[in-house]
């Protein structure tokens, strides 16, 4: 069964960095495309980075490109997200997501708090 699970999640201070991983299974990992989702108290949850399977493409939302960059390895089935000159506004659960065979499977979020 597909899995996806988060990890590197925590607290920061605003200006600093945090890496978060989520190792994938139960699905050839390199033929679908992923995705970190994030979602605030009291927010909808949304798009945060995309990326294709085999990494060449990716997306990001306005509100993080330049700071935040994702990847994949495709050897070891994970996907992660280095989050970079984080603020306030970053503070969210974080979540893998993946679209395979048309059923959306998530994982079960990671924290990430932004506060001085």
């Amino acid at each position: 069964q597909v899995q996806l699970v988060e990890s590197g999640g925590g607290l920061v201070q605003p200006g600093g960095s945090l890496r978060l991983s989520c190792q994938a299974s139960g699905f050839t990992f390199s033929n679908y495309a992923m995705s970190w989702l994030r979602q605030a108290p009291g927010k909808e949850r949304e798009l945060v980075a995309s990326i294709s399977g085999t990494g060449r493409t990716t997306n990001y939302a306005d509100s993080v490109k330049g700071r935040f960059t994702i990847s994949r390895d495709n050897a070891r089935n994970t996907l992660s997200l280095q989050m970079n000159s984080l603020k306030a506004e970053d503070t969210a659960v974080y979540y893998c997501h993946a679209l395979v065979d048309f059923v959306n499977y998530w994982g079960q979020g990671t924290q990430v708090t932004v506060s001085s």
